[in-house]
């Protein structure tokens, strides 16, 4: 397996150590939970059994759920999660975002980061999972991200549940002076069932939080569930549709002043020199800040921090990397040139693969949240306090400790919903820039707003990447050789320099070919590396990471396989992947909601693409039409498999957002560069699908899967490679560049 054995024998030597280090300190230490974060700031009358509930004496019921609600409706499936297994009603439960705290690490998504597939459960795979499985409890991240809430959670949170019932039935049983069996539970109530009476979890809540659970708590199987597995009402949509949700810029305190940002147009390049006597004039303008990177302007409204920042004479330093797109993208191609590289798959031997070559390229993506960048922070008596929405909290605690050297514990941080994440809110930046700002405001609150030109042309971008392969066809027609290799910008090394600058990144950076080298294919000789390139523009996660771009790349190779070895693009698929029955009924689910192989009229076609990414093995089929004005995308058939559905109704709406998501990017985003700066900078430039090219779009969930997965990126993906092929289809054009828009056009 050439270089993924050097990789993983040091991966299992990592892991190796870590679990050895569980056993050194005594399992004691890993099993050890961490302190309950909802102690320090109960109110009168409220108790809390552990970091995901609080009951009130009056039975208010609260359900945390520490995962950032970013339109994804986590939030309802996370609470769902406890109210099952406390059996209370869903609509009648609160719901918080709750504290900063290590109680809610994540290590559902340090797990998925191991170079290996999701199907490999080796006793090498297994093992690096279990190392990072301690890690994460050790590190304490609480993120959102990696479409690993619910995977993460659904033990946590069921358990957490479970444990509070079973001590409210201790202390009803001690009430009533019955046996435990003689009691149930229905909706927050406690029933003796020989005499009738009953209390209300409120009324229990303080004597049952005193008492030890027993050992021996049991979870309902599926079949006795009675919320999870079936659609529910989001929770967080009333006050949405009302207009009281309160999103990181809707945060309006007492004494609040008021920024603005602006930063180096060339990502890494300083402050030369800026004149701010214009600015400093105008009315309300408090104070212009030197930022290193850039400067803030302090004033009195959002609006007049705007208008003056724009009058600020800025001059910058020069950037250390090329100046324009086509620079960069030849930077990009060095990597093909260095002899290193991350081989995270090696089957055979791919020396013979000249019968098909080609390269692909995929572009530079920005985020784009509806709700630009914002924080509003307070340094008041060596405290910290931050108000945003953000996919990382205790990052930030951490980062905010560091920056102001202060104990994490004097950082708060008051998580909001989030107006979009896709990533970008995991990012520190914009919480970063209102720290800083708010050390000259004198103890007073501060919102920090960023313009969208600001928000568009300082993202951390995901990466652009080009991929380049050589295949050969056996007798058959199928696959014998395939050799790909990928040249990108490693995101962890990327986020490690500008969040943990002192910490080197190590190993190999799966986000750099995951959707190309974990496919389910049986192929004889089968390569796939990563050719890491070094450049200082930003890059970060972007929704489905790398699978967003290698999913392009690996699905439109395998097509042009199919078509040059004149093959059914799903029966070739059907061959090549039935060692997996999951994949297997995936794709014939699809292509009989298709209607694949039927006779089409002239000038229609449809493209096929399979991707299995965070668990879930979804295959999509795109239909369009060749219209003399351009290409029509018609419907969008899509299957997804994953495992457990505990909500069909939300796994339905993610799927279709992920589609509307990749095809968005497919047919038009780019972010592209001129004297080192990006072009884009607003929506005029930078646009989404818009409503009147929607396509139809049928889904259907499966659950065959071993393994329940994340929802809310698989269906991103697909989306790319099954519009390429489809035009393909339709007529003959093979695209092998990204945004597809810029070989065709589209109404």
């Amino acid at each position: 397996m050439g270089k993924l054995k050097t990789i993983t024998k040091r991966a299992f030597l990592i892991g190796t150590a870590a679990i050895a280090s569980g056993v050194a300190f005594g399992y004691y230490q890993y099993n050890k939970p961490y302190p309950n974060p909802l102690d320090k700031d109960l109110a009168e009358g409220e108790t809390t059994f552990n970091p995901y509930l609080k009951i009130t004496s009056d039975n208010q019921i609260t359900i945390i759920t520490p995962r950032a609600e970013m339109g994804q409706g986590v939030t309802t499936t996370l609470a769902a999660l406890v109210a099952e297994e406390l059996e209370v009603d869903l609509t009648s439960i609160k719901v918080e975002h709750g504290p900063a705290g290590w109680a809610y690490y994540n290590h559902a998504a340090l797990e998925a980061s191991v170079p290996f597939a999701d199907f490999n459960r080796s006793i090498l795979a297994n093992s690096f999972r279990t190392s990072q499985k301690i890690a994460a409890k050790f590190l304490g991240i609480q993120a959102t991200g990696g479409s690993s809430s619910i995977i993460d959670a659904f033990d946590k949170m069921r358990l957490a549940g479970a444990t509070a019932r079973a001590v409210m039935l201790k202390a009803a049983q001690k009430q009533f002076n019955t046996k435990i069996e003689n009691l149930s539970t229905e909706d927050g109530t406690i029933i003796d069932n020989t005499s009738g009476k009953s209390l209300t979890y409120g009324q229990l809540a303080k004597t049952a939080a005193t008492l030890t659970p027993p050992n021996d708590i049991k979870l309902k199987p599926p079949g006795k569930w009675k919320i999870l597995g079936k659609s529910q009402k989001r929770k967080d949509l009333p006050a949405k549709v009302n207009g009281t949700a309160i999103f990181g810029i809707d945060i309006d305190l007492p004494d609040m002043v008021h920024a603005t940002i602006r930063m180096s147009p060339r990502f890494g390049a300083k402050l030369k020199s800026h004149d701010q006597t214009k600015a400093m004039k105008m009315r309300g303008v408090e104070k212009v800040i030197d930022l290193g990177n850039g400067v803030g302007v302090l004033a009195d409204n959002t609006w007049r921090a705007f208008e003056a920042a724009k009058t600020l004479d800025l001059k910058w330093h020069q950037a250390t990397y090329p100046t324009d797109t086509d620079g960069i993208f030849k930077k990009l191609a060095t990597g093909f040139e260095q002899a290193d590289g991350w081989t995270m798959r090696d089957d055979g031997d791919t020396s013979g693969a000249t019968e098909i070559s080609g390269e692909y390229k995929a572009p530079y993506l920005a985020h784009t949240c509806m709700e630009p960048m914002n924080a509003t922070a307070q340094w008041k008596d060596g405290k910290l306090t931050l108000w945003l929405g953000t996919q990382a909290p205790t990052l930030l605690q951490m980062i905010g400790a560091r920056e102001f050297e202060i104990n994490a514990d004097d950082v708060t941080i008051n998580t909001t919903l989030l107006g979009g994440g896709f990533g970008r809110r995991f990012e520190i930046d914009f919480a970063v820039a209102a720290m800083h700002i708010a050390k000259h405001t004198n103890g007073r609150p501060v919102k920090v707003t960023w313009t969208r030109e600001e928000d568009i042309t300082h993202d951390a971008y995901r990466p652009g990447a080009i991929a380049r392969f050589k295949a050969s066809i056996d007798k058959d027609g199928l696959p014998k050789t395939l050799d790909i290799e990928v040249a990108t910008q490693p995101i962890l090394g990327s986020l490690l320099k500008r969040t943990f600058p002192s910490i080197p990144a190590a190993g190999p950076d799966r986000t750099t070919i995951e959707g190309a080298f974990d496919q389910p294919y049986t192929i004889p000789n089968y390569r796939v590396t990563a050719k890491p390139v070094d450049l200082d523009i930003p890059v970060g996660f972007w929704r489905s990471v790398g699978n967003s771009y290698n999913g392009f790349f690996h699905e439109s190779i395998i097509d042009e396989i199919a078509v040059i070895g004149k093959q059914d693009p799903v029966e070739m698929r059907l061959k090549l992947m039935a060692k997996h029955s999951t994949a297997i009924k995936v794709i014939e689910k699809v292509a009989a909601m298709s209607n694949w192989g039927a006779k089409r009229e002239k000038g229609k076609g449809q493209g096929f693409a399979f991707v299995l990414s965070f668990g879930a093995w979804v295959a999509q089929v795109i239909e369009v039409s060749d219209t003399p004005d351009g290409i029509k995308i018609e419907n969008v058939w899509c299957v997804a498999d994953v495992g457990m559905a505990l909500d069909p109704a939300n796994i339905q709406a993610q799927l279709q957002s992920g589609i509307i998501f990749g095809l968005s990017a497919a047919i038009g985003q780019e972010i592209t560069f001129k004297n080192a700066m990006v072009e884009q900078q607003n929506f005029d430039t930078y646009d989404a699908m818009r409503i009147s090219q929607c396509p139809e779009i049928e889904t259907a969930i499966l659950q065959n899967a071993e393994r329940m997965s994340g929802i809310g990126e698989p269906g991103t993906p697909p989306a790319a490679p099954a519009l390429a092929n489809a035009i393909f289809n339709a007529t003959g054009k093979r695209i092998r560049t990204l945004p597809l828009s810029s070989s065709i056009n589209f109404i």
